[in-house]
């Protein structure tokens, strides 16, 4: 049963997200709004379901657990639980400003991974901009006085971005995205974040969402992140398709695709494939069939499945371990 994977995607409607996952990536549900999709996802809080072929029906997850870790491939096989999470993240308002653990203290105190990620800006509105560290090095103690007197965006990085640009969210680093951001968002498969501001708003019960003070405290990073907002690679240009490394580290690779013509692409017994489709309208070839590809698709690619083939004119990102 190693076969492209179409993913149906879980959605959260937190308070801060938009419609465009709905009017633009053909997201179906009675929400009235759609803050994430998670379009790669074996997480206790969200589970894809596999849409096509022998498996129809059931959870990624489930599918997993059945054909074994071989899909996942020999660098899948490493973690001790599905290791990626992916997900499209529509910001109408502000997010909080946050914290992720690093693995060491996540998995002792929150008994799961902790969360690294990268953030590819799919889309962004004139003048966006995102938190990404401090301006200058702070102490714990004055990290919290500005948490509880509000002042802390006074020694926040702001950053402007722009479509294109590339963050490396390295676990401990401060960072919130910002209103009006359409980002596709790769990370460990976690879901612990400690959140130190928010804006004065409250939640559905009427009530200030809760802050994780202490626990950020313990965790974040009080240095300037020196870090570029660039892809890591310029893009490679070939007859019928621009290919450039974005990210690439000890947890996750992730690959920028601009097709307009045909790619040839192979699944080794390395590492499964994630496909993200961005935009436009592609076909994905394979030796028992073809699948569409359009804008808001996710596929699975099992590790060893081996060649196939895209056609068309689109972009889409490609992920792996």
């Amino acid at each position: 049963m190693l076969y492209p994977l179409r993913l149906q995607a879980p959605l959260k409607d937190y308070l801060w997200g938009g419609t465009r996952l709905k009017t633009e990536y053909k997201k179906e549900t009675d929400m009235d709004k759609v803050a994430e999709s998670w379009e790669l996802a074996c997480h206790k809080d969200g589970k894809s379901i596999i849409l096509n072929g022998e498996a129809a029906g059931m959870t990624l997850e489930s599918y997993v657990a059945q054909q074994g870790k071989r899909v996942l491939g020999t660098h899948g096989e490493r973690f001790s639980y599905f290791p990626l999470l992916i997900k499209l993240i529509d910001a109408r308002d502000n997010l909080s400003v946050q914290v992720h653990p690093d693995n060491d203290y996540a998995l002792r105190v929150e008994g799961e991974y902790g969360k690294t990620e990268m953030w590819y800006i799919v889309d962004a509105v004139p003048g966006a901009r995102l938190v990404y560290g401090f301006t200058e090095e702070i102490s714990q103690d004055e990290f919290r006085r500005r948490i509880a007197d509000n002042t802390l965006l006074e020694v926040c990085r702001q950053v402007p971005v722009h479509p294109g640009d590339v963050f490396f969210i390295e676990a401990g680093t401060l960072h919130a995205i910002g209103s009006g951001i359409l980002i596709a968002e790769i990370q460990q498969n976690s879901n612990t974040t400690y959140r130190v501001y928010d804006y004065g708003r409250v939640g559905k019960d009427g009530k200030p969402r809760e802050l994780h003070v202490e626990k950020a405290v313990q965790v974040t990073n009080l240095k300037p992140v020196t870090r570029d907002t660039k892809a890591l690679a310029s893009p490679d240009f070939f007859a019928e398709y621009d290919m450039q490394l974005l990210a690439q580290c000890e947890l996750f690779t992730v690959y920028d695709f601009q097709l307009h013509g045909r790619c040839h692409l192979q699944a080794t017994t390395s590492s499964f494939q994630s496909l993200v489709v961005l935009e436009g309208m592609m076909e994905l070839e394979y030796s028992r069939g073809i699948e569409r590809l359009e804008k808001g698709d996710s596929f699975f690619i099992p590790a060893d499945f081996g060649d196939y083939m895209i056609k068309g004119n689109g972009h889409f990102l490609l992920s792996m371990v």
